[in-house]
């Protein structure tokens, strides 16, 4: 089976940190495609400074799918506390930003850094141009930039209206198309919707290729709203607005969390303005998509998806596929 995650974030080096393990049995080719339209923090200041696509979340999914996450996959991860220029850098940013410099290709940078830590996969960026994304507020405000929009939003003055990006005619690698077009199953998600999913999908090759596969598609929609881009929003809510920037539906199932985090966690986020997205699985079965809900919940600090019990519905839905009883 062919498998192909989109999106970003912690949310899909989640999800690979899951699913590598079912590679080579169940899953023969795994590829992640990554936004690169981060440009805050790290990713951010060498994005400007250096003039290359943003590496965060490139470098999260590499380290995710590192065969062993041992001493190697730390060194990446290691963020520097001091140092001056150096403090809040990631060496893993530091090393992809060089290598690009080196080559003069982003692309090769990340195939490079990937065979170094011997990856179970595939890691390709959704474009290897800098690009943005803009958005458009229900109050008539235009934001530009991930971080910007996100902070706006939290102003409360408005809710995110319409989502763009620019320039408006980046192009995807063609790996990324042939492995979009070539798979048995994408999946988009879990990470945050405005700005880890749809930035991928505003690529138009991509969207295009994600339209043209006949790949059965599957969303796994986020724990808890976003404050500030998710607010109040339900997980069917969540669908529309994936479906809006595509332009037609095209998920075939979602998989969403039916479990509370316990009291105290629960109140901690709601001081946070997150609260649980509202598991409406009788509004996405109406959309006419298959719904797995289930408890997927991993309860720490942070409320967050369990890759173990992601994984095994995930595995349930593989058996399904290649026993033809969905299509």
């Amino acid at each position: 089976m062919k498998v192909v995650a989109i999106g970003g974030g912690t949310g899909l080096s989640s999800l690979l940190r899951g699913i590598k393990h079912l590679v080579p049995d169940t899953i023969q080719e795994l590829s992640a495609i990554v936004t690169v339209a981060d440009n805050g923090g790290s990713s951010g200041r060498l994005r400007e400074e250096m003039q290359i696509p943003a590496p965060g979340d490139i470098r999260n999914c590499i380290v995710a799918l590192a065969e062993d996450e041992d001493i190697l996959a730390k060194v990446f991860q290691y963020r520097f506390s001091e140092g001056e220029g150096l403090k809040g850098h990631s060496f893993g940013n530091l090393f992809l930003s060089v290598l690009t410099k080196i080559t003069g290709d982003f692309l090769e940078a990340v195939e490079i850094t990937s065979d170094i830590l011997k990856i179970k996969g595939k890691i390709i960026p959704s474009t290897d141009q800098i690009v943005d994304i803009v958005a458009e507020f229900t109050d008539g405000a235009v934001i530009k930039g991930e971080t910007q929009i996100t902070e706006y939003g939290k102003k409360l003055k408005g809710k995110i209206k319409k989502i763009w990006m620019e320039p408006s005619d980046v192009k995807a690698p063609e790996e990324a198309i042939k492995e979009i077009k070539n798979a048995d199953v994408i999946i988009l998600g879990p990470g945050s919707l405005f700005t880890s999913i749809i930035p991928n999908l505003l690529v138009k090759d991509i969207k295009d290729a994600i339209l043209e596969s006949k790949a059965y598609k599957i969303y796994i929609c986020n724990v808890m709203t976003q404050y500030g881009e998710t607010d109040q929003f339900t997980a069917s809510d969540h669908i529309k607005a994936i479906h809006k920037v595509v332009g037609k539906p095209f998920i075939n199932a979602a998989i969403i969390n039916t479990k509370i985090p316990p009291d105290k966690l629960l109140k901690k986020y709601l001081k946070e303005n997150a609260e649980p997205v509202t598991a409406d699985a009788g509004n996405i079965s109406r959309m006419g998509i298959t719904v797995y809900a289930e408890d997927l919940l991993n309860v720490g600090d942070y409320v967050r998806h369990d890759p173990e019990k992601l994984t095994a519905v995930l595995v349930k839905i593989f058996n399904q596929i290649k026993h033809k009883s969905i299509v």
